[in-house]
């Protein structure tokens, strides 16, 4: 199954693979960069996004950093409903990015893929917000549920990164 939505310059693709993972992007362009083109610019785009799945659900899904991990709870107890290794990095001529490998939680059927934040162009960017081989546990539910919620919060995300980079 693939969706795709415009709106301006915003666009959102998902996609269901044979083995049960989907993949769900969300872009947006801009017509400067938002983050600088540096490591700190690339953990800035990670950390936004946490920022705002705690402001967008307020406060009931927050994350927690803990030794090599990431986790994202209800109201910061119980089990994770998401698990992910520590940000990784990566800066070349034109892109900063900022991922998180999946490794499991309550709502992955198995540690698999990954979130990934990425600032492509110099000059006009385009920002990605993209989830890649991720098992949802969902399976049939997760068109329905999860990924809607992921579309919306990569769009109030992009939102704020746009603010934030207003002189």
């Amino acid at each position: 199954m693939k969706v795709r939505t415009q709106e301006r310059a915003w666009t959102s693709t998902q996609t269901r693979l044979p083995d049960g993972a989907v993949e769900s992007v969300q872009r947006m362009t801009f017509s400067r960069p938002v983050v600088e083109h540096s490591q700190a610019g690339a953990r800035r785009l990670g950390e936004l996004y946490w920022l705002e799945l705690r402001r967008a659900t307020f406060g009931v899904m927050r994350t927690t950093q803990c030794e090599h991990e990431l986790t994202i709870r209800l109201l910061g107890r119980g089990p994770a409903l998401l698990r992910f290794g520590d940000p990784e990095q990566a800066i070349d001529a034109k892109t900063v990015s900022c991922s998180y490998a999946i490794r499991g939680g309550l709502l992955a059927r198995a540690p698999a893929g990954s979130i990934r934040f990425s600032q492509e162009g110099l000059g006009t960017v385009a920002v990605t917000s993209a989830v890649e081989g991720f098992l949802p546990r969902l399976g049939v539910l997760y068109a329905p549920v999860q990924s809607r919620l992921h579309a919306a919060l990569g769009r109030r995300y992009f939102y704020r990164l746009g603010r934030e980079a207003r002189p």
